[in-house]
């Protein structure tokens, strides 16, 4: 009879088994972390297949009034919304809040409805929110803050500048406020000749030296020698674009030679020889390559109170609205204009 059963006596019997069960509680481990994984991706995928579609301002209105959510997660919901840039939804659940809401949340919630108006380019309705705020809560410096905005972005500077005593009344620093209103009054004034706005712009720039960048701006573009005249070469970095862009034939030798960071800027744009190398590195190179190669400067701002960075200069800042804390920074790039220019007038 133990002839029959001696395989299971045998040493190499049992190391088959042993391997065949290895085997075998392998493949079902694997199969089971397969199944449970393509279970958990299913059950994710129907969870985020909620959120692919936004829900209908119907659909809004019933979930907001069955109570599932608080109504400060249906303000985060809403001001995530604003964020992302999907203003519409935003405002939808605003509207919707304000219908249904809590009383003592009422003015805030309208604030934020206020401000998303504002963000979306709604201004009309955004001024009629905040004036609404301060017909019953007169003193709410936000809504006057954002009053002031929409008006100077309506272009009814007037206005805006009758907000601005209304902060001052609250203590607080307009100065700047006022002087930029003043100067896109004037700048915006199509009945006012060009000359009259330059001596008025330099009149408020006197008054307080701020809005540098935009009064130069403004004085390098129509009346070159009257901005030679009035210019303040303790402000030469914070123009740099500006001059760098001041043609040939308008530069002051006399301010230029006087001062080093202007020898250093147009030695290096190739007008002037007057400066052999530059501790700013990009005028460095352009100095040592002499006009061999196709390089120029580009240019790019930073706001120093938010540090958001702008293709384009500005007076006040689009994402903090701070006034005059525009900072250009410069780096080495192709001279796409000259390389155009040359094409252009080869022959060969």
């Amino acid at each position: 009879m133990n002839l029959f059963f001696i395989e299971f006596r045998d040493p190499l019997f049992g190391i088959i088994i042993f391997f065949v069960l290895i085997f075998v509680i392998t493949f079902f481990s694997y199969w089971w972390s397969t199944f449970r994984k393509n279970k958990d991706y299913r059950h994710l995928d129907r969870f985020l297949r909620q959120f692919r579609s936004l829900p209908s301002q119907k659909e809004l209105k019933v979930l907001i009034k069955s109570g599932e959510l608080s109504e400060k997660s249906w303000l985060l919901l809403a001001q995530s919304y604003s964020k992302n840039g999907n203003y519409e939804k935003s405002i939808e659940i605003y509207n919707e809040i304000l219908k249904v809401g809590s009383k003592q949340n009422y003015r805030d919630t309208l604030f934020l409805l206020g401000r998303t108006y504002f963000k979306a380019g709604f201004l009309e309705r955004a001024k009629q929110i905040f004036l609404e705020i301060l017909k019953n809560n007169p003193r709410t410096p936000q809504a006057l803050d954002y009053l002031l905005l929409v008006y100077e972005h309506m272009r009814e500077y007037a206005l805006a500048l009758e907000v601005s005593e209304s902060l001052d009344e609250l203590n607080r620093d307009i100065t700047n406020d006022v002087a930029y209103l003043k100067s896109l009054s004037i700048l915006n004034d199509v009945k006012t000749s060009n000359d009259v706005k330059a001596t008025s712009l330099l009149k408020i720039y006197r008054a307080n030296h701020q809005l540098t960048y935009m009064v130069f701006e403004y004085l390098f573009r129509v009346d070159p020698k009257l901005a030679w005249n009035n210019f303040d070469s303790s402000k030469s970095e914070l123009l740099t674009d500006i001059l760098w862009q001041v043609n040939p034939k308008d530069l002051d030798l006399d301010i230029i030679t006087q001062n080093g960071y202007l020898r250093e800027l147009y030695t290096a744009r190739g007008d002037i020889e007057l400066a052999s190398k530059s501790s700013v590195f990009e005028f460095d190179v352009l100095i040592n390559l002499k006009n061999r190669a196709n390089a120029t400067l580009s240019f790019e701002y930073i706001c120093d109170n938010c540090k958001q960075v702008y293709p384009f200069a500005f007076s006040r800042c689009s994402h903090c609205h701070s006034i005059d804390t525009s900072r250009v920074e410069f780096s080495l790039s192709k001279d796409y204009h000259r390389d155009f220019s040359e094409e252009n007038n080869s022959f060969q």
